[in-house]
């Protein structure tokens, strides 16, 4: 679904990706794990249209992404659910949800499917449907980010550090809820430095450090890999 040839991007004269190979198959998910400024969040953001590529590809589906705005690949099927959360603080849960259909909403088709949908995944965010943005507990946040990236309609999700901030019973929580959106075939690339979790829910993961995929392979590979334990999970 999505394929990164030698990426290289860069801010100015800092590079923050070198040559980057990666793939995500069609189904399955896939974890980016690292260090702060490793250049994860980076690489999300390129996906999503933020970032220019300074040389190197993305394709999605086969189709080129560097010529595409990022309101053309939302309307492709990518959904990124930022780092931060940046929900609208001044508007209600429901509102936050329906800002997502924006793109299909105008041919005059219901949400109210989709809806029902993030509110049986996240049933507290039904239970607080009428309440502010501002008002939520840092949870409840991160699941209207996910839940407001699920309404687009995606095809190919992109998680940035989706249990930043949490306590470790909310990240768990919030990690299940992933686990299930996992299983119904959606395709996701999860960024996360609680490298646990995210190896729990992926099929795949690449390490990235300075910019650069030093190591890739499966989850259990690299839950086994001495360079994995010894640098994110602790000997």
């Amino acid at each position: 679904m999505l394929a990164c040839r030698d990426l290289t991007v860069a801010y100015g004269d800092i590079v923050a990706l070198r040559g980057v190979d990666l793939a995500v198959n069609a189904g399955e998910t896939v974890a980016l794990i690292g260090a702060n400024g490793a250049g994860k969040t980076t690489l999300l953001q390129t996906i999503s249209g933020l970032n220019k590529v300074r040389s190197g590809e993305m394709l999605f589906k086969d189709e080129p992404l560097g010529p595409r705005s990022s309101a053309e690949r939302v309307r492709m099927g990518i959904a990124h659910a930022p780092e931060g959360r940046r929900i609208f603080p001044g508007l209600t849960v429901q509102e936050n949800l329906i800002v997502a259909t924006a793109a299909w909403r105008r041919l005059g088709k219901s949400c109210e499917a989709e809806l029902g949908q993030v509110f049986d995944l996240f049933p507290r965010l039904k239970e607080r449907r009428h309440q502010l943005g501002w008002s939520l507990s840092g949870g409840e946040q991160q699941m209207l980010a996910i839940g407001r990236a699920l309404m687009s309609r995606p095809k190919f999700l992109l998680l940035d550090e989706p249990s930043l901030g949490l306590a470790p019973r909310l990240a768990e929580e919030v990690y299940d809820r992933v686990g299930r959106i996992s299983k119904t075939g959606l395709t996701i690339l999860v960024v996360e430095q609680n490298t646990v979790l995210a190896l729990a829910v992926a099929n795949r993961g690449y390490v990235l450090e300075t910019g650069r995929v030093v190591l890739a392979g499966s989850a259990d590979e690299l839950r086994r890999s001495d360079r994995v334990r010894e640098a994110y999970l602790g000997r």
